[in-house]
């Protein structure tokens, strides 16, 4: 089976559709939030931009988890903004990425609505800075956020072939 890794910037919708594909398609959901040292929260709390030493390893739990389910599929966010960090994920077996893509001004007014996340809108900008958008030879879709979740989540599941 493939995990899906839900991509894009910070206040993209990661978590919303990421755990509404999963229960649509009848698996496993980890958000990547849960996979970060204390230290990586407390940075971004505090307006840092996360270094490539700080994602290391992070990006390595979340691939470890990518290979525990592989025999069952799974749908995990992540960031996963450059393609060096989709390579650490690939690493943990086949893997299909969800891009949500929208624009800064949109995600901005998102992230600025919602409350008790620790990412604070400061860091949006390096966020977009380090995007680097899915390539050609990479197995995935990229769906705009101005579609409501559910028609996001028809969009992805269509593409994946079910």
């Amino acid at each position: 089976m493939t995990v899906v890794v839900v991509m894009g910037v910070a206040g993209s919708g990661k978590t919303t559709v990421g755990a509404a594909l999963a229960q649509r398609l009848g698996v496993e959901y980890a958000e990547a939030d849960a996979f970060h040292p204390q230290e990586n929260i407390d940075k971004m709390a505090a307006g840092t931009p996360l270094t490539d030493a700080d994602r290391a390893p992070w990006l390595a739990d979340i691939a470890e988890w990518i290979a525990a389910h592989q025999d069952t599929g799974g749908v995990v966010t992540s960031s996963a903004l450059k393609r060096r960090y989709r390579d650490v994920l690939r690493s943990g077996g086949k893997v299909w990425f969800l891009h949500l893509d929208g624009s800064p001004e949109l995600i901005g007014e998102r992230m600025r609505e919602r409350s008790g996340h620790f990412m604070p809108v400061s860091l949006l900008d390096s966020q977009f800075a380090d995007l680097e958008p899915l390539e050609s030879d990479e197995d995935g879709v990229r769906i705009s956020i101005t579609m409501a979740p559910e028609e996001i989540i028809d969009t992805a599941v269509a593409a994946l072939g079910g």
